[in-house]
C-alpha cells in the first residue's frame, strides 16, 4: 500500500509538472498518470489502495470545499442578489436536462441512466475554477461586480447540489422509488447544511479567538469536524435530510465572515493540503478508466457533452439575467462556469462499481469530459479575463 502511494504521489508530481511547463492544466497530466500506472495500464497500484479511493476522493472534495469557503466574500454574495442563488442549481438542472435529452440516442443508454449521467457531468470544478477566481481577487479583476464570489460560491454549491441529484437517481436506479420525500429532502438538505454549518463557524470563530491554538491544530480540527459531518449525514439521511458538505462549506464561510485573518491564514495552509488531495484524486480517477472501452466510444461522448455545454451557458445566462453585469462580464461568468474536474473525479466510478449497467460508459464520458473542458476553458478564462473584467 504504501508502496503504491509513492508511486501515485511521484507520477503524479512528475507528469501534473510536465503539464504545467506545456501551459496545461496539472490535472490532466495527473490522469494520465493514473491511466499508465492503474490496472488497466502496467497495473501497480495496489487493490487496497484502489478500494479506498472513494474515501481519498471524498477527501479531496472536503479540502477544495473548505478552501472555497474560507475565501468567500458573503457581503459581496448578497449584493449580487438572487442571480448568486440561481447559479448555485440553475446551469447545472439545464446541463442535466439536455444530457437527459441526448445522450439515449447517441450513447444507447436508458433515461434514468441519462440523468445519472447528467448529474456526473453537470457540476462545475472547484479545482479548476477556486484558484483562478482567487487569482482575479489578488489582482482585483471584477472585484466590485463580485463575479469570482459569484463563480467561487455558485460553483461550490452547484458541485453539492448536484451530488445531492446524483445520489437520489442513484437510490431510485437500484430499486428505490420517486416520492414526495425524496423530492423536498433535497432543498431541505441544502438548508439544514447551510444552517448547521453556520452555527458551527460562529462556534469554531469565538473558540479560535478565545485559545492560542496553532494554525496546525486549526486545520486538523475543520477536517476532523468535516469528516464528522459527513459521517452524521450518511447515518441521519433516512430520517433527516441533511448536507454534510455543505455544512462543510458553510461552517468555513462563515468562519471567515467572523474571523477574516483566521481564515486567511487558514487558506493558505488548506492550498498546501490540496496539492496533496489533488494528486490522489486525478491519479486514481485515471487508474479506474478502461482504456480500449474509451476507444470503443470514439467521438460520441464529445457530442453529448458540448450539448450539455450549450444548455449550461443558457442556464447561466438566465440565472445572472437579473444582474448588473454588463455583456463582457456575462460572458467570462459562462466561460468560467464550464470546466468539469472534481466532481467528475469524484463520483463518476461510483455507478461502475455499484454494477450498474451503464457504470463504464458514465465513467468514460466523465473523463472525457475532464480531458476536454478543464484544458480548453482554462485556458479561456487566462486569456480573456483582462479583456472582459474590470479592474478595481
Amino acid at each position: 500500500m504504501l508502496f503504491s502511494l509513492g508511486l501515485i504521489i511521484l507520477f503524479g508530481i512528475l507528469f501534473g509538472s510536465f503539464f504545467e511547463r506545456i501551459k496545461l492544466p496539472s490535472l490532466l497530466g495527473m490522469l494520465i498518470a493514473g491511466i499508465i500506472i492503474g490496472p488497466y495500464g502496467f497495473n501497480l497500484i495496489d487493490k487496497s489502495v484502489l478500494n479506498i479511493s472513494g474515501e481519498l476522493r471524498t477527501f479531496a472534495l472536503v479540502v477544495i470545499l473548505t478552501r472555497a469557503g474560507l475565501n468567500l466574500d458573503l457581503d459581496i454574495l448578497r449584493k449580487v442578489g438572487i442571480s448568486a442563488i440561481l447559479m448555485c442549481f440553475l446551469p447545472a438542472t439545464f446541463e442535466i436536462f439536455g444530457i437527459y435529452l441526448i445522450a439515449p440516442k447517441v450513447l444507447n443508454i436508458s433515461a434514468i441512466d441519462s440523468l445519472i449521467l447528467g448529474a456526473v457531468l453537470a457540476a462545475v470544478s472547484p479545482a479548476v475554477v477556486v484558484p483562478k477566481m482567487l487569482k482575479l481577487i489578488d489582482e482585483g479583476y471584477g472585484r466590485k461586480s463580485g463575479i469570482p464570489d459569484l463563480i467561487m460560491a455558485g460553483a461550490s454549491v452547484d458541485d453539492i447540489f448536484v451530488i445531492v441529484i446524483f445520489t437520489a437517481l442513484l437510490s431510485i436506479r437500484t430499486g428505490g422509488s420517486v416520492s414526495i420525500f425524496s423530492i423536498i429532502s433535497i432543498p431541505i438538505s441544502i438548508l439544514l447544511g447551510i444552517l448547521f454549518g453556520s452555527i458551527l463557524g460562529n462556534i469554531l470563530s469565538i473558540l479560535f479567538k478565545k485559545f492560542n491554538i496553532i494554525n496546525e491544530k486549526k486545520i486538523l480540527i475543520l477536517l476532523s469536524i468535516s469528516f464528522v459531518l459527513l459521517f452524521f449525514e450518511n447515518t441521519i439521511k433516512s430520517t433527516i435530510p441533511f448536507s454534510g458538505l455543505i455544512a462543510v462549506m458553510a461552517f468555513s464561510a462563515s468562519l471567515k465572515k467572523k474571523s477574516e485573518s483566521i481564515a486567511r491564514d487558514l487558506s493558505k495552509s488548506f492550498s498546501s493540503i490540496w496539492v496533496f488531495a489533488e494528486i490522489l484524486l486525478f491519479v486514481l480517477v485515471g487508474a479506474s478508466v478502461n482504456i480500449s472501452y474509451a476507444f470503443k466510444l470514439s467521438y460520441l461522448p464529445l457530442i453529448v457533452i458540448i450539448f450539455g455545454l450549450i444548455f449550461r451557458a443558457i442556464g447561466v445566462n438566465i440565472a445572472i439575467l437579473k444582474s448588473d453585469l454588463n455583456k463582457k462580464e456575462r460572458l467570462f461568468t459562462t466561460i468560467s462556469y464550464m470546466p468539469k474536474a472534481t466532481v467528475q473525479a469524484a463520483i463518476s466510478s461510483i455507478p461502475l462499481s455499484m454494477g450498474i449497467s451503464s457504470g463504464e460508459t458514465i465513467l468514460t464520458v466523465g473523463v472525457f469530459a475532464i480531458l476536454f473542458t478543464a484544458p480548453i476553458f482554462a485556458k479561456l478564462i487566462d486569456f480573456s479575463y483582462k479583456k472582459l473584467l474590470i479592474k478595481d
